[in-house]
Protein backbone atom coordinates (compact mmCIF):
# COMPACT_ATOMS: atom_id res chain seq x y z
CA UNK A 1 0.00 0.00 0.00
CA UNK A 2 1.71 3.71 -0.75
CA UNK A 3 1.89 6.30 1.06
CA UNK A 4 -0.73 8.00 -1.23
CA UNK A 5 -3.53 4.75 -0.20
CA UNK A 6 -3.15 5.79 3.47
CA UNK A 7 -4.15 9.40 3.07
CA UNK A 8 -7.37 10.53 4.95
CA UNK A 9 -9.89 11.24 2.46
CA UNK A 10 -11.88 14.76 2.61
CA UNK A 11 -14.47 13.90 5.24
CA UNK A 12 -12.05 11.92 7.07
CA UNK A 13 -9.91 15.29 7.98
CA UNK A 14 -13.28 16.70 8.12
CA UNK A 15 -14.11 14.46 11.04
CA UNK A 16 -10.77 14.92 12.57
CA UNK A 17 -11.72 18.78 12.25
CA UNK A 18 -14.66 18.71 14.23
CA UNK A 19 -13.14 15.97 17.16
CA UNK A 20 -10.29 18.19 17.56
CA UNK A 21 -13.13 21.27 17.61
CA UNK A 22 -15.18 19.17 20.45
CA UNK A 23 -11.90 19.39 22.33
CA UNK A 24 -10.65 22.79 22.13
CA UNK A 25 -13.65 25.46 21.41
CA UNK A 26 -12.70 28.03 19.11
CA UNK A 27 -14.12 30.95 19.60
CA UNK A 28 -17.24 30.12 21.21
CA UNK A 29 -18.37 28.74 17.88
CA UNK A 30 -21.36 26.21 17.93
CA UNK A 31 -20.79 22.36 16.79
CA UNK A 32 -23.17 23.45 13.90
CA UNK A 33 -21.05 26.66 12.68
CA UNK A 34 -17.66 25.26 13.09
CA UNK A 35 -19.40 21.43 11.21
CA UNK A 36 -20.80 23.67 8.39
CA UNK A 37 -18.20 26.61 8.38
CA UNK A 38 -15.09 23.63 8.17
CA UNK A 39 -16.47 22.50 5.15
CA UNK A 40 -16.98 26.20 3.17
CA UNK A 41 -13.37 27.49 4.85
CA UNK A 42 -12.07 24.08 3.02
CA UNK A 43 -13.70 24.95 -0.30
CA UNK A 44 -12.80 28.14 0.14
CA UNK A 45 -9.47 27.54 0.54
CA UNK A 46 -8.94 25.44 -2.56
CA UNK A 47 -10.96 28.19 -5.20
CA UNK A 48 -8.64 30.93 -3.65
CA UNK A 49 -5.67 29.46 -2.36
CA UNK A 50 -6.11 31.26 1.25
CA UNK A 51 -9.05 31.13 4.47
CA UNK A 52 -9.60 34.38 5.99
CA UNK A 53 -9.11 33.13 9.78
CA UNK A 54 -10.16 35.98 11.12
CA UNK A 55 -13.50 36.14 9.59
CA UNK A 56 -13.83 32.77 10.29
CA UNK A 57 -13.44 32.61 13.99
CA UNK A 58 -15.26 35.81 14.50
CA UNK A 59 -17.36 35.54 17.47
CA UNK A 60 -20.86 36.23 16.93
CA UNK A 61 -22.17 40.00 17.07
CA UNK A 62 -23.35 39.97 20.53
CA UNK A 63 -20.18 38.62 22.20
CA UNK A 64 -17.89 41.35 20.34
CA UNK A 65 -16.17 44.13 22.41
CA UNK A 66 -15.68 47.32 21.23
CA UNK A 67 -12.45 46.59 20.63
CA UNK A 68 -13.55 43.96 18.64
CA UNK A 69 -15.87 45.61 16.43
CA UNK A 70 -13.49 48.58 15.66
CA UNK A 71 -11.28 45.69 14.39
CA UNK A 72 -13.81 43.89 12.38
CA UNK A 73 -15.40 47.18 10.89
CA UNK A 74 -11.97 48.24 10.04
CA UNK A 75 -11.24 44.59 8.19
CA UNK A 76 -14.95 45.36 6.56
CA UNK A 77 -13.91 48.66 4.95
CA UNK A 78 -10.82 47.34 3.86
CA UNK A 79 -12.25 44.54 1.89
CA UNK A 80 -15.59 46.52 0.45
CA UNK A 81 -12.63 49.10 -0.86
CA UNK A 82 -10.63 46.57 -2.47
CA UNK A 83 -13.69 44.75 -3.87
CA UNK A 84 -16.05 47.84 -5.38
CA UNK A 85 -13.35 50.80 -5.74
CA UNK A 86 -15.52 53.33 -3.00
CA UNK A 87 -14.12 53.77 0.71
CA UNK A 88 -16.77 53.33 3.25
CA UNK A 89 -17.56 53.72 6.89
CA UNK A 90 -19.49 51.09 9.05
CA UNK A 91 -21.14 52.52 11.66
CA UNK A 92 -22.98 50.15 14.58
CA UNK A 93 -26.30 52.63 16.11
CA UNK A 94 -27.54 50.78 18.60
CA UNK A 95 -31.51 50.73 19.36
CA UNK A 96 -33.08 53.33 20.84
CA UNK A 97 -34.59 52.70 24.74
CA UNK A 98 -37.59 52.55 24.87
CA UNK A 99 -38.32 52.35 20.73
CA UNK A 100 -40.88 49.80 19.27
CA UNK A 101 -40.61 50.79 15.35
CA UNK A 102 -43.00 50.32 12.75
CA UNK A 103 -44.74 50.72 9.51
CA UNK A 104 -48.18 51.31 8.45
CA UNK A 105 -48.93 51.13 4.38
CA UNK A 106 -52.00 53.39 2.49
CA UNK A 107 -53.57 50.85 -0.53
CA UNK A 108 -55.41 53.67 -1.10
CA UNK A 109 -52.40 56.18 -1.42
CA UNK A 110 -49.96 53.29 -2.95
CA UNK A 111 -50.23 53.77 -6.52
CA UNK A 112 -47.80 51.11 -7.62
CA UNK A 113 -44.72 53.30 -8.73
CA UNK A 114 -41.97 50.91 -7.38
CA UNK A 115 -40.22 54.35 -6.12
CA UNK A 116 -40.07 52.63 -2.69
CA UNK A 117 -37.94 49.61 -4.50
CA UNK A 118 -35.48 51.89 -6.02
CA UNK A 119 -34.76 53.59 -2.95
CA UNK A 120 -34.19 50.60 -1.17
CA UNK A 121 -31.97 49.11 -3.77
CA UNK A 122 -29.61 52.04 -3.62
CA UNK A 123 -29.44 53.15 -0.10
CA UNK A 124 -29.02 49.22 1.43
CA UNK A 125 -26.21 47.99 -1.51
CA UNK A 126 -28.49 45.19 -2.88
CA UNK A 127 -26.71 43.75 -5.63
CA UNK A 128 -27.61 44.61 -9.62
CA UNK A 129 -27.14 41.54 -10.97
CA UNK A 130 -28.22 39.14 -10.23
CA UNK A 131 -30.86 41.54 -8.76
CA UNK A 132 -31.78 41.66 -5.09
CA UNK A 133 -34.74 43.65 -4.14
CA UNK A 134 -36.45 43.62 -0.65
CA UNK A 135 -39.17 44.79 -1.31
CA UNK A 136 -42.31 43.30 -3.61
CA UNK A 137 -45.14 45.05 -4.99
CA UNK A 138 -48.32 43.04 -5.92
CA UNK A 139 -50.37 44.22 -8.38
CA UNK A 140 -54.08 42.72 -7.45
CA UNK A 141 -57.82 42.84 -8.68
CA UNK A 142 -59.37 45.96 -6.92
CA UNK A 143 -61.68 44.04 -4.42
CA UNK A 144 -59.62 40.90 -3.71
CA UNK A 145 -56.31 40.22 -1.29
CA UNK A 146 -55.17 36.42 -3.14
CA UNK A 147 -51.33 37.11 -3.27
CA UNK A 148 -51.47 33.95 -5.16
CA UNK A 149 -53.31 35.56 -7.92
CA UNK A 150 -50.76 38.82 -7.47
CA UNK A 151 -48.49 40.03 -10.31
CA UNK A 152 -45.36 41.43 -9.07
CA UNK A 153 -43.84 41.47 -12.50
CA UNK A 154 -46.08 44.11 -13.58
CA UNK A 155 -45.19 47.03 -16.46
CA UNK A 156 -47.07 50.07 -17.94
CA UNK A 157 -47.98 52.97 -16.47
CA UNK A 158 -49.60 52.98 -13.46
CA UNK A 159 -52.33 52.86 -11.75
CA UNK A 160 -53.85 50.95 -13.87
CA UNK A 161 -58.09 50.79 -13.32
CA UNK A 162 -59.93 48.33 -11.33
CA UNK A 163 -56.03 47.14 -9.68
CA UNK A 164 -54.92 47.86 -6.20
CA UNK A 165 -51.24 47.47 -4.98
CA UNK A 166 -49.68 46.07 -1.95
CA UNK A 167 -46.05 46.61 -1.35
CA UNK A 168 -44.61 43.71 0.74
CA UNK A 169 -41.47 42.93 2.98
CA UNK A 170 -39.67 42.07 6.19
CA UNK A 171 -42.74 42.06 8.68
CA UNK A 172 -39.96 42.76 11.51
CA UNK A 173 -42.44 40.28 13.58
CA UNK A 174 -43.08 40.33 17.21
CA UNK A 175 -43.34 36.21 16.97
CA UNK A 176 -40.43 35.78 14.15
CA UNK A 177 -40.44 32.09 12.77
CA UNK A 178 -37.12 32.61 10.68
CA UNK A 179 -35.43 32.88 14.22
CA UNK A 180 -36.54 29.59 15.60
CA UNK A 181 -35.48 28.26 12.71
CA UNK A 182 -31.74 29.29 12.31
CA UNK A 183 -29.60 27.23 13.49
CA UNK A 184 -26.53 28.92 14.44
CA UNK A 185 -28.75 32.02 16.15
CA UNK A 186 -27.32 34.37 13.01
CA UNK A 187 -30.99 36.37 13.12
CA UNK A 188 -32.68 37.86 16.16
CA UNK A 189 -35.33 40.58 17.09
CA UNK A 190 -33.50 43.26 18.86
CA UNK A 191 -35.41 45.53 21.70
CA UNK A 192 -36.77 48.19 18.78
CA UNK A 193 -38.55 45.38 17.49
CA UNK A 194 -35.85 45.16 14.23
CA UNK A 195 -34.97 41.56 13.33
CA UNK A 196 -31.52 41.36 12.33
CA UNK A 197 -28.76 39.23 10.53
CA UNK A 198 -25.17 38.80 11.50
CA UNK A 199 -24.02 38.12 8.29
CA UNK A 200 -20.64 36.61 9.35
CA UNK A 201 -22.49 33.82 11.15
CA UNK A 202 -25.20 32.71 8.70
CA UNK A 203 -24.33 29.59 7.24
CA UNK A 204 -26.59 30.06 4.34
CA UNK A 205 -28.73 26.98 5.09
CA UNK A 206 -31.55 29.03 4.01
CA UNK A 207 -34.24 27.23 6.75
CA UNK A 208 -35.08 31.36 7.68
CA UNK A 209 -36.33 31.62 3.91
CA UNK A 210 -38.25 28.66 4.40
CA UNK A 211 -39.73 29.62 7.42
CA UNK A 212 -40.85 33.13 7.06
CA UNK A 213 -44.23 33.17 5.73
CA UNK A 214 -44.15 36.43 4.04
CA UNK A 215 -41.05 35.55 1.48
CA UNK A 216 -39.65 38.53 2.89
CA UNK A 217 -35.86 36.80 2.94
CA UNK A 218 -33.19 37.18 -0.14
CA UNK A 219 -30.53 34.69 -0.86
CA UNK A 220 -26.68 35.90 -2.25
CA UNK A 221 -26.08 33.10 -4.66
CA UNK A 222 -23.00 34.89 -6.19
CA UNK A 223 -21.17 37.90 -4.99
CA UNK A 224 -23.01 41.15 -5.34
CA UNK A 225 -22.73 43.22 -8.01
CA UNK A 226 -22.63 47.16 -7.48
CA UNK A 227 -20.78 49.28 -9.83
CA UNK A 228 -18.61 51.75 -7.87
CA UNK A 229 -20.60 54.62 -7.93
CA UNK A 230 -23.97 53.16 -7.04
CA UNK A 231 -22.46 51.82 -3.60
CA UNK A 232 -24.24 54.32 -0.75
CA UNK A 233 -20.71 54.50 1.76
CA UNK A 234 -22.85 54.93 5.09
CA UNK A 235 -23.17 51.79 6.00
CA UNK A 236 -24.75 50.08 9.03
CA UNK A 237 -23.01 46.75 10.23
CA UNK A 238 -25.84 45.25 10.44
CA UNK A 239 -27.71 46.59 8.12
CA UNK A 240 -26.82 47.61 4.53
CA UNK A 241 -23.26 47.03 4.80
CA UNK A 242 -22.24 44.77 1.52
CA UNK A 243 -22.99 41.23 1.97
CA UNK A 244 -21.00 38.72 1.21
CA UNK A 245 -22.10 35.77 -1.46
CA UNK A 246 -23.66 32.89 0.07
CA UNK A 247 -25.50 34.32 2.99
CA UNK A 248 -29.35 35.39 3.98
CA UNK A 249 -30.46 39.14 3.69
CA UNK A 250 -33.58 41.05 4.44
CA UNK A 251 -35.50 43.99 5.39
CA UNK A 252 -33.98 46.21 8.59
CA UNK A 253 -36.06 49.55 8.53
CA UNK A 254 -33.39 51.18 7.38
CA UNK A 255 -31.56 50.61 10.99
CA UNK A 256 -28.44 52.67 10.33
CA UNK A 257 -31.17 55.94 9.41
CA UNK A 258 -33.74 55.31 11.68
CA UNK A 259 -31.63 54.60 14.68
CA UNK A 260 -30.13 58.58 13.64
CA UNK A 261 -33.56 59.97 13.82
CA UNK A 262 -33.97 59.33 9.80
CA UNK A 263 -37.08 57.95 7.81
CA UNK A 264 -36.09 54.48 6.20
CA UNK A 265 -35.10 55.53 2.82
CA UNK A 266 -38.40 53.68 1.00
CA UNK A 267 -40.79 56.31 3.21
CA UNK A 268 -38.59 59.24 2.19
CA UNK A 269 -38.82 58.38 -1.95
CA UNK A 270 -42.53 57.31 -1.46
CA UNK A 271 -44.22 60.50 -3.93
CA UNK A 272 -47.60 59.76 -2.74
CA UNK A 273 -47.25 59.53 1.30
CA UNK A 274 -48.27 55.58 1.20
CA UNK A 275 -45.91 55.10 4.34
CA UNK A 276 -46.18 55.96 7.70
CA UNK A 277 -43.31 54.91 9.76
CA UNK A 278 -42.28 55.58 13.59
CA UNK A 279 -42.52 54.22 16.92
CA UNK A 280 -45.04 52.22 18.43
CA UNK A 281 -44.89 54.12 21.79
CA UNK A 282 -45.17 57.35 20.87
CA UNK A 283 -48.67 58.74 20.82
CA UNK A 284 -47.60 61.21 18.39
CA UNK A 285 -45.62 59.21 15.83
CA UNK A 286 -47.58 58.72 12.36
CA UNK A 287 -47.86 55.27 12.56
CA UNK A 288 -49.43 55.63 15.82
CA UNK A 289 -52.06 58.26 14.60
CA UNK A 290 -52.62 55.58 11.86
CA UNK A 291 -53.39 52.51 14.15
CA UNK A 292 -55.35 54.79 16.37
CA UNK A 293 -57.65 56.44 13.80
CA UNK A 294 -57.80 53.65 10.83
CA UNK A 295 -59.15 50.02 10.43
CA UNK A 296 -55.81 48.14 10.19
CA UNK A 297 -54.91 44.75 9.18
CA UNK A 298 -51.71 42.61 9.02
CA UNK A 299 -51.04 39.56 6.41
CA UNK A 300 -51.58 35.69 7.46
CA UNK A 301 -52.82 36.97 11.30
CA UNK A 302 -53.67 33.67 11.79
CA UNK A 303 -49.97 32.18 11.96
CA UNK A 304 -49.53 34.93 15.00
CA UNK A 305 -46.32 36.12 13.98
CA UNK A 306 -48.00 39.58 14.91
CA UNK A 307 -46.35 41.50 12.44
CA UNK A 308 -45.03 45.34 12.84
CA UNK A 309 -45.73 45.81 8.86
CA UNK A 310 -49.86 47.38 9.21
CA UNK A 311 -52.14 48.14 6.05
CA UNK A 312 -54.99 50.13 6.02
CA UNK A 313 -57.15 52.50 3.51
CA UNK A 314 -57.89 55.96 3.30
Amino acid sequence: MTQKDNAPSPEGRLATKVEETLKTPVKRRTFLKVLAGSAGAAAAATTTGSCDLDAFLQDHYTELTADDKKKVFARLEKQAEKDYGRPVHISDPPPIDGVSFAFAISLSRCNGNRKCVEACVKENNQSRDPAIQYIKVAELDAGTFNLEKGDIYYDGEVPKKDKVYLPMQCNQCENPPCVKACPTKATWKEKDGIVVIDYDWCIGCRYCIAACPYEARRFNFTKPTIPAEDVNPHQGYLSNRIRPKGVVEKCHFCLHRTRKGLFPACHEACPTGARKFGDLNDPNSEVSAVLREKRVFVLKEELNTVPRLFYYFG
